[in-house]
């Protein structure tokens, strides 16, 4: 009968370990998040799954380039995910259609096509990024007042890996 019991013992042990693991993991390395709406095409589809890494940017901050999801600042349940394009202390100013940071026009072969808007020169404050959506022209992103500057403290991590589909499998910058 005692063998039944720590034979129990073990089995409860080790799904409170698993539960427990999977909590950090969760809250602290990584996520799974699900791509929603066209704002980051072609470099994203709507629905494809994606691995976020959470504990990067305790180790640094983010960089130009990378793509991050955040909470929306003016409702922090829902998220969003969009580009790095510019990052404390930057110039970003957007003039007929193309992108300048510190007044060098960016080569962004990533995009679907070029904005349709523009954007003053403004200095990026510190604590925060400036994002935009790889589909410039469908993407509430930086350049609109209800996104703005993207705090740090809002940043939930960097988007390393779409895992789903499978034909969609590929590492991101």
């Amino acid at each position: 009968m005692s063998s039944l019991g720590e034979e129990a013992k073990d089995w409860i042990v080790s799904i409170l370990v698993a539960v427990v693991l999977a909590f950090v993991i969760r809250t602290f390395i990584v996520e799974l998040y699900i791509v929603d709406g066209p704002s980051m095409r072609p470099t994203l589809e709507s629905h494809e799954r994606l691995v976020v890494n959470k504990f990067i940017y305790a180790l640094r901050a983010p960089e130009k380039g990378e793509i991050l999801v955040f909470q929306y600042p003016r409702d922090t349940s829902r998220d969003f995910i969009k580009r790095v394009i510019a990052t404390p202390g930057d110039t970003i100013e957007i003039k007929e259609g193309r992108v300048y940071v510190n007044d060098k026009m960016l080569n962004e072969d990533y995009i679907l096509e070029k904005t349709h808007s523009e954007y003053p020169k403004a200095v990026v404050p510190d604590g925060t990024v400036f994002v935009m959506g790889d589909n410039r022209n469908n993407s509430e992103d930086s350049r609109f007042a209800d996104v703005g500057f993207v705090p740090y403290h809002l940043i939930k991590g960097k988007a390393v890996l779409v895992f789903w589909p499978i034909p969609a499998f590929k590492a991101l910058p």
